[in-house]
């Protein structure tokens, strides 16, 4: 039986679209959100955002006819479906970050022993639009699609660093919750280290994700100066204690990022934290 955890009812609060919307479209908007994150039947949806069951089935048996959801007719739990493949892989043929981040991985073969992620902000999550693996272990939560809260693992505070300051004000005034005892959810250690990323456009964190894996990140700008994503190496903890091998990572990592950013356009200026 599917059912929605604490933690992820908290999570939901971190959304834009906030619970219990009043409007059809942030109504249906909201359930896509929870349903993308974990899959769910309507009592679990009832439950999470406090709206009414039928409110909730009228709405869920719409997104399922256009194809937005598709129902598991064993379990009962709604799914993400094929339109939303549609819409999604639209969006990545037409992204230029990644684009340009194929076309430099197709010829970067001195990238090792790591996961490479292209990674953007979605909402108040990093999410991996991409990701290859250059190293021969595997490493769970580093493939496409997964998705992480900001203030947890390099990628999202290099996101969260790069935000607008409202943005940043706005997601530290929520609880934030640990996923591992390293993960950093005091809102003025926080701030302190966002800074540091702003000062060197990299990051680097260990163990605050899995307790078994580190990560390092820099961001991907625009031609606007805009942050557009960011480049992301994950790896096990036999190579965060190689002191070498990290540095071999990091030079490659600034590299990369910095290759990408001027394809998109983006240039050092002055009188700017970019």
């Amino acid at each position: 039986m599917a059912r929605i955890s604490d933690k992820s009812k908290n999570e939901n609060n971190l959304f834009s679209f906030g619970t219990n919307p009043s409007s059809g479209m942030d109504r249906a908007f909201t359930i896509l959100d929870l349903i993308a994150r974990q899959p769910c039947r309507v009592v679990d949806i009832t439950k999470a955002l406090n709206i009414p069951w039928a409110t909730v089935h009228r709405t869920t048996k719409k997104l399922e006819k256009a194809q937005f959801i598709s129902r598991d007719e064993t379990t009962n739990r709604y799914e993400i479906g094929a339109r939303m493949w549609y819409l999604g892989s639209s969006y990545l043929s037409n992204n230029k970050a990644l684009t340009s981040s194929l076309e430099y991985l197709a010829r970067a073969i001195k990238i090792r022993n790591a996961d490479v992620q292209i990674v953007e902000r979605i909402g108040n999550y990093s999410v991996v639009i991409h990701a290859e693996k250059r190293q021969q272990h595997p490493i769970s939560k580093a493939q496409y699609g997964h998705h992480l809260p900001l203030h947890s693992g390099s990628k999202g505070h290099v996101l969260l660093a790069f935000s607008h300051s409202d943005f940043i004000d706005e997601y530290l005034s929520h609880p934030l919750d640990a996923l591992t005892a390293k993960t950093v959810t005091d809102p003025h250690q926080l701030r302190a280290i966002l800074d540091e990323v702003r000062e060197n456009k990299f990051s680097m964190t260990f163990a605050d994700v899995q307790p078994h894996t580190g990560s390092m990140a820099a961001p991907i700008f625009d031609n606007l100066n805009n942050i557009a994503g960011c480049v992301c190496f994950v790896y096990l903890s036999n190579l965060a204690n190689d002191e070498s091998a990290c540095e071999e990572l990091k030079q490659n990592l600034m590299v990369m990022s910095h290759n990408i950013s001027n394809d998109l356009g983006w240039r050092p200026t002055i009188n700017t934290n970019q």
